[in-house]
């Protein structure tokens, strides 16, 4: 059986879970995440593969580039990724790549951005399955009245991203 190659990211905010696929990052998830072992099923189901802690080149330069990004050194991931979902859910996580580095918007300018302004609950169901936190920056999406909401790896951790974002 084919395997995710995982190992653990202690970050300053945070402890991650990372994994990969076929050479390709697939997985950087909050470790202590309420839904961790629903987006895990999805990964298993989706790439009939079972988890492997480890080490490759994909992970070694994720580690690299998370380090640099909370240094306030990066802003853009260069690491190739696959993600595990629906068409829609899939649409969402592009879309979310087009948030730029330190700015925000809300899940219902999300939902526009994607021709789909009535499905703002569908849109907040997806950026929280996203299996690739920070690669895939779902911490930008605030409510439409402009608070820090729903985030898997708390609100505090968003909060502390979003601030090192501005700081840097």
């Amino acid at each position: 059986m084919p395997f995710i190659t995982t190992q653990q990211y202690l970050s300053p905010v945070g402890e991650l879970t990372l994994g990969t696929f076929d050479n390709q990052l697939c997985l950087c998830n909050w470790h202590n995440k309420k839904n961790k072992a629903a987006v895990q099923r999805r990964l298993f189901k989706h790439f009939k593969a079972i988890l492997k802690e480890g080490d490759n080149a994909i992970l070694e330069a994720t580690v690299s580039q998370l380090d640099a990004y909370f240094s306030g050194h990066k802003m853009r991931f260069e690491i190739p990724i696959i993600t595990a979902g629906t068409d829609f859910q899939k649409q969402v996580w592009e879309a979310l790549q087009s948030v730029k580095y330190a700015q925000t918007i809300s899940y219902l300018t999300l939902a526009q951005k994607i021709d789909h302004p009535n499905a703002v609950r569908a849109v907040a169901n997806a950026n929280a399955a996203n299996a690739l936190s920070i690669i895939i920056p779902c911490h930008r999406i605030i409510g439409h009245s402009g608070k820090l909401v729903g985030y898997a790896g708390g609100l505090d951790t968003k909060q502390r991203l979003l601030e090192r974002e501005q700081a840097a």
